[in-house]
Protein backbone atom coordinates (compact mmCIF):
# COMPACT_ATOMS: atom_id res chain seq x y z
CA UNK A 1 0.00 0.00 0.00
CA UNK A 2 1.46 2.92 -0.65
CA UNK A 3 2.68 5.46 1.80
CA UNK A 4 0.94 8.74 -0.05
CA UNK A 5 -2.48 10.12 0.86
CA UNK A 6 -3.53 12.51 -1.89
CA UNK A 7 -6.07 15.04 -0.86
CA UNK A 8 -9.75 14.57 -1.03
CA UNK A 9 -13.00 16.98 -0.14
CA UNK A 10 -13.20 19.97 2.43
CA UNK A 11 -11.89 17.81 5.32
CA UNK A 12 -8.29 18.08 2.96
CA UNK A 13 -6.85 15.66 5.32
CA UNK A 14 -8.21 13.06 8.19
CA UNK A 15 -5.17 11.09 9.39
CA UNK A 16 -5.33 9.19 12.85
CA UNK A 17 -2.79 6.07 14.11
CA UNK A 18 -5.92 3.50 12.83
CA UNK A 19 -5.81 4.94 9.37
CA UNK A 20 -2.01 5.39 9.24
CA UNK A 21 -1.88 1.65 11.21
CA UNK A 22 0.62 3.08 13.68
CA UNK A 23 0.03 4.10 17.50
CA UNK A 24 0.90 7.96 17.75
CA UNK A 25 0.57 10.44 15.18
CA UNK A 26 -2.35 12.02 13.01
CA UNK A 27 -3.30 14.78 11.22
CA UNK A 28 -6.81 16.85 10.30
CA UNK A 29 -6.04 19.81 7.83
CA UNK A 30 -9.67 21.39 7.41
CA UNK A 31 -11.02 24.66 5.92
CA UNK A 32 -13.15 26.94 7.63
CA UNK A 33 -16.51 28.39 6.01
CA UNK A 34 -16.40 32.59 6.95
CA UNK A 35 -18.01 32.77 10.29
CA UNK A 36 -19.05 29.08 10.56
CA UNK A 37 -17.93 27.33 13.78
CA UNK A 38 -16.34 23.77 13.69
CA UNK A 39 -16.14 21.70 17.13
CA UNK A 40 -12.93 19.24 17.86
CA UNK A 41 -12.78 16.94 20.09
CA UNK A 42 -9.32 15.83 21.26
CA UNK A 43 -10.49 12.64 22.86
CA UNK A 44 -6.70 10.82 23.87
CA UNK A 45 -4.65 13.20 21.87
CA UNK A 46 -2.76 16.35 22.17
CA UNK A 47 -2.73 18.81 19.28
CA UNK A 48 -1.75 22.15 17.62
CA UNK A 49 -3.88 24.61 16.03
CA UNK A 50 -1.61 25.75 13.47
CA UNK A 51 -3.05 28.11 10.65
CA UNK A 52 -2.11 27.55 7.06
CA UNK A 53 -4.34 30.64 5.73
CA UNK A 54 -5.97 32.84 7.43
CA UNK A 55 -6.61 33.91 10.94
CA UNK A 56 -8.91 32.57 13.23
CA UNK A 57 -10.19 32.38 17.18
CA UNK A 58 -10.10 29.42 19.53
CA UNK A 59 -12.24 29.26 21.99
CA UNK A 60 -11.44 26.57 24.77
CA UNK A 61 -13.76 27.04 27.83
CA UNK A 62 -14.46 30.40 28.74
CA UNK A 63 -11.00 31.40 27.41
CA UNK A 64 -11.00 32.96 23.58
CA UNK A 65 -7.20 32.83 21.77
CA UNK A 66 -6.56 34.79 18.29
CA UNK A 67 -4.63 33.31 16.37
CA UNK A 68 -2.95 35.29 13.27
CA UNK A 69 -2.40 33.71 10.90
CA UNK A 70 -1.32 34.20 7.55
CA UNK A 71 -2.12 34.53 3.47
CA UNK A 72 -0.23 31.12 3.00
CA UNK A 73 2.30 29.09 4.47
CA UNK A 74 4.96 30.59 1.85
CA UNK A 75 4.07 34.29 3.31
CA UNK A 76 4.91 34.14 7.19
CA UNK A 77 5.14 32.53 10.28
CA UNK A 78 1.89 32.18 12.31
CA UNK A 79 1.08 31.93 15.59
CA UNK A 80 -0.76 28.84 16.90
CA UNK A 81 -2.20 27.20 19.63
CA UNK A 82 -1.70 24.09 21.91
CA UNK A 83 -4.25 22.15 23.07
CA UNK A 84 -4.46 19.28 25.65
CA UNK A 85 -6.03 15.79 25.66
CA UNK A 86 -9.82 15.28 26.62
CA UNK A 87 -10.46 18.95 25.62
CA UNK A 88 -13.62 20.12 23.17
CA UNK A 89 -12.92 23.54 21.53
CA UNK A 90 -14.26 25.87 18.55
CA UNK A 91 -12.79 27.33 15.69
CA UNK A 92 -14.20 30.24 14.00
CA UNK A 93 -12.66 32.34 11.27
CA UNK A 94 -14.57 35.61 10.38
CA UNK A 95 -13.32 35.54 6.94
CA UNK A 96 -12.56 31.71 6.08
CA UNK A 97 -9.19 30.12 6.93
CA UNK A 98 -7.25 27.08 6.47
CA UNK A 99 -5.95 25.06 9.29
CA UNK A 100 -3.58 21.98 10.38
CA UNK A 101 -4.22 20.36 13.13
CA UNK A 102 -0.74 18.04 14.15
CA UNK A 103 -2.12 15.51 16.61
CA UNK A 104 -0.55 12.85 18.32
CA UNK A 105 -2.04 10.40 21.06
CA UNK A 106 -0.08 11.03 24.48
CA UNK A 107 -0.97 9.99 28.29
CA UNK A 108 -0.76 13.46 30.41
CA UNK A 109 -3.59 16.27 29.96
CA UNK A 110 -1.52 19.82 29.91
CA UNK A 111 -3.94 23.19 30.08
CA UNK A 112 -4.33 24.86 26.62
CA UNK A 113 -1.63 27.78 25.97
CA UNK A 114 -0.46 29.74 23.08
CA UNK A 115 2.83 30.43 20.83
CA UNK A 116 3.24 33.65 19.13
CA UNK A 117 4.97 33.76 15.70
CA UNK A 118 7.42 36.52 16.71
CA UNK A 119 8.91 33.24 19.42
CA UNK A 120 9.28 30.46 16.98
CA UNK A 121 12.83 30.54 15.80
CA UNK A 122 13.59 29.82 11.79
CA UNK A 123 16.75 28.10 11.26
CA UNK A 124 18.29 28.10 8.18
CA UNK A 125 19.50 24.48 7.54
CA UNK A 126 21.91 22.67 5.84
CA UNK A 127 24.21 24.57 2.43
CA UNK A 128 24.09 25.53 -1.17
CA UNK A 129 21.25 23.12 -3.25
CA UNK A 130 20.55 21.52 -0.06
CA UNK A 131 19.53 24.88 1.81
CA UNK A 132 16.40 24.95 3.37
CA UNK A 133 14.52 27.25 6.43
CA UNK A 134 12.88 25.56 9.35
CA UNK A 135 10.48 26.76 11.73
CA UNK A 136 10.71 25.38 14.77
CA UNK A 137 7.46 26.44 16.50
CA UNK A 138 6.87 22.69 18.38
CA UNK A 139 9.93 20.99 18.91
CA UNK A 140 11.72 19.87 22.40
CA UNK A 141 13.59 23.03 23.60
CA UNK A 142 11.42 25.92 21.89
CA UNK A 143 8.14 24.63 22.93
CA UNK A 144 8.50 22.24 25.94
CA UNK A 145 4.59 22.33 26.72
CA UNK A 146 3.67 19.06 25.10
CA UNK A 147 3.77 15.36 26.20
CA UNK A 148 4.49 13.60 23.17
CA UNK A 149 4.06 15.77 20.19
CA UNK A 150 6.69 17.13 17.92
CA UNK A 151 6.25 19.64 15.09
CA UNK A 152 8.15 22.13 12.81
CA UNK A 153 7.80 23.85 9.13
CA UNK A 154 9.86 23.69 6.60
CA UNK A 155 10.41 25.71 3.18
CA UNK A 156 12.57 24.67 0.79
CA UNK A 157 13.47 26.89 -2.35
CA UNK A 158 12.48 26.14 -6.13
CA UNK A 159 15.16 23.66 -7.13
CA UNK A 160 16.55 22.82 -3.90
CA UNK A 161 16.95 19.48 -1.69
CA UNK A 162 15.82 19.04 1.92
CA UNK A 163 15.65 16.39 4.47
CA UNK A 164 19.19 14.99 3.05
CA UNK A 165 21.02 13.74 3.94
CA UNK A 166 18.48 10.68 3.84
CA UNK A 167 17.72 9.67 7.82
CA UNK A 168 15.40 7.53 9.64
CA UNK A 169 14.63 7.13 13.75
CA UNK A 170 12.99 3.79 13.99
CA UNK A 171 13.55 0.33 15.76
CA UNK A 172 16.69 -0.26 13.33
CA UNK A 173 20.27 -0.23 14.61
CA UNK A 174 21.97 2.35 16.01
CA UNK A 175 19.15 4.84 16.23
CA UNK A 176 17.49 5.14 19.80
CA UNK A 177 14.85 7.16 19.79
CA UNK A 178 11.60 5.47 17.33
CA UNK A 179 8.99 8.58 16.00
CA UNK A 180 6.07 7.87 13.40
CA UNK A 181 6.42 10.91 10.59
CA UNK A 182 3.48 12.68 8.71
CA UNK A 183 5.07 14.93 6.26
CA UNK A 184 1.87 17.26 4.86
CA UNK A 185 3.00 19.21 1.53
CA UNK A 186 2.28 22.27 -0.05
CA UNK A 187 3.19 23.39 -3.36
CA UNK A 188 3.43 26.92 -4.25
CA UNK A 189 2.15 27.08 -8.29
CA UNK A 190 3.73 28.70 -10.53
CA UNK A 191 3.38 32.60 -11.61
CA UNK A 192 0.81 31.13 -14.96
CA UNK A 193 -1.28 29.40 -11.68
CA UNK A 194 0.30 26.15 -13.08
CA UNK A 195 0.13 23.39 -10.18
CA UNK A 196 3.54 22.80 -8.83
CA UNK A 197 4.96 19.27 -7.52
CA UNK A 198 7.97 17.59 -5.76
CA UNK A 199 9.67 14.36 -4.99
CA UNK A 200 10.03 12.58 -1.68
CA UNK A 201 12.08 9.30 -1.04
CA UNK A 202 11.41 6.69 1.92
CA UNK A 203 13.13 3.34 1.89
CA UNK A 204 15.20 0.40 4.12
CA UNK A 205 18.31 -0.91 4.41
CA UNK A 206 19.70 -4.36 5.90
CA UNK A 207 19.71 -3.02 9.07
CA UNK A 208 15.75 -2.70 8.74
CA UNK A 209 15.18 -6.08 7.55
CA UNK A 210 17.50 -7.72 10.78
CA UNK A 211 15.53 -5.63 13.40
CA UNK A 212 12.05 -7.16 11.58
CA UNK A 213 11.06 -4.11 9.91
CA UNK A 214 8.81 -4.20 6.49
CA UNK A 215 10.96 -3.37 3.34
CA UNK A 216 10.02 0.20 2.15
CA UNK A 217 11.24 1.72 -1.53
CA UNK A 218 9.00 4.56 -2.19
CA UNK A 219 9.84 7.69 -4.65
CA UNK A 220 6.88 9.58 -5.47
CA UNK A 221 6.00 12.70 -6.97
CA UNK A 222 3.68 14.98 -4.36
CA UNK A 223 1.69 17.82 -5.42
CA UNK A 224 0.34 20.37 -3.39
CA UNK A 225 -1.85 19.14 -0.21
CA UNK A 226 -0.29 15.17 -0.47
CA UNK A 227 0.25 13.48 3.01
CA UNK A 228 3.35 11.25 3.03
CA UNK A 229 3.62 8.94 6.02
CA UNK A 230 6.68 7.64 7.38
CA UNK A 231 6.38 4.69 9.58
CA UNK A 232 10.22 3.54 9.04
CA UNK A 233 12.85 3.73 7.36
CA UNK A 234 15.20 6.31 5.50
CA UNK A 235 13.33 9.44 4.33
CA UNK A 236 14.44 12.07 2.04
CA UNK A 237 15.69 13.52 -0.16
CA UNK A 238 12.68 15.63 -0.38
CA UNK A 239 13.27 17.67 -4.10
CA UNK A 240 11.65 20.77 -4.81
CA UNK A 241 10.86 20.73 -8.68
CA UNK A 242 12.87 24.06 -10.72
CA UNK A 243 10.02 26.75 -10.56
CA UNK A 244 8.03 25.57 -7.59
CA UNK A 245 8.84 26.23 -3.63
CA UNK A 246 8.21 23.50 -1.05
CA UNK A 247 6.75 23.93 2.38
CA UNK A 248 6.18 20.79 4.53
CA UNK A 249 5.07 20.31 8.08
CA UNK A 250 6.21 17.81 9.93
CA UNK A 251 4.58 15.69 12.69
CA UNK A 252 6.37 13.34 14.47
CA UNK A 253 5.68 11.20 17.92
CA UNK A 254 6.73 7.96 19.41
CA UNK A 255 6.80 5.97 22.97
CA UNK A 256 9.48 7.64 24.37
CA UNK A 257 9.67 11.11 25.60
CA UNK A 258 9.82 14.30 22.87
CA UNK A 259 12.96 13.78 21.32
CA UNK A 260 14.90 14.41 17.26
CA UNK A 261 17.13 12.20 17.81
CA UNK A 262 18.11 10.55 13.97
CA UNK A 263 20.34 8.43 12.11
CA UNK A 264 21.81 9.44 8.53
CA UNK A 265 21.97 6.98 5.90
CA UNK A 266 25.84 6.22 6.69
CA UNK A 267 25.93 5.91 3.02
CA UNK A 268 25.58 9.67 2.21
CA UNK A 269 26.08 11.23 6.03
CA UNK A 270 29.35 12.80 4.62
CA UNK A 271 27.53 15.74 2.70
CA UNK A 272 27.18 17.19 6.19
CA UNK A 273 30.88 17.15 6.44
CA UNK A 274 31.07 19.41 2.84
CA UNK A 275 28.59 22.28 4.17
CA UNK A 276 30.98 23.51 7.07
CA UNK A 277 32.30 25.56 3.74
CA UNK A 278 29.91 26.20 1.99
CA UNK A 279 27.64 29.22 1.55
CA UNK A 280 23.93 28.93 2.26
CA UNK A 281 21.65 29.58 -0.69
CA UNK A 282 20.66 33.61 -0.27
CA UNK A 283 16.88 32.63 -0.50
CA UNK A 284 17.10 31.59 2.89
CA UNK A 285 15.41 32.34 5.53
CA UNK A 286 12.35 32.74 2.70
CA UNK A 287 10.07 34.06 5.43
CA UNK A 288 9.87 35.84 9.05
CA UNK A 289 6.67 36.42 11.73
CA UNK A 290 7.12 40.19 10.12
CA UNK A 291 6.35 38.35 6.34
CA UNK A 292 8.23 37.58 3.70
CA UNK A 293 11.90 38.08 3.27
CA UNK A 294 12.96 38.59 -0.88
CA UNK A 295 16.70 37.86 -0.93
CA UNK A 296 18.96 41.23 -1.54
Amino acid sequence: MSLVRPADGPLVVDITPESAGWDWTGLRVCRLAPGAPTRVETGGSELFVLPLSGSLDVTVGADEHHLDGRESVFSRITDFLYVGRDTSFELRSAEGAEVALPASRCEVALAPAYGAAEDVPVEVRGAGPATRQVANFGIPGVWDHADKLVCCELLTPEGNWSSYPPHKHDASEPCRVVNEEIYYYRIRGGPDGSSGFGYHTTYTGPEHDAAGLAPVDEDHRVRDHDVVLVPHGYHGPCVAAPGYEMYYLNVMAGPAGRELAFCDDPAHGWVRDTWAGMATDPRCPMTSAAGRREPS
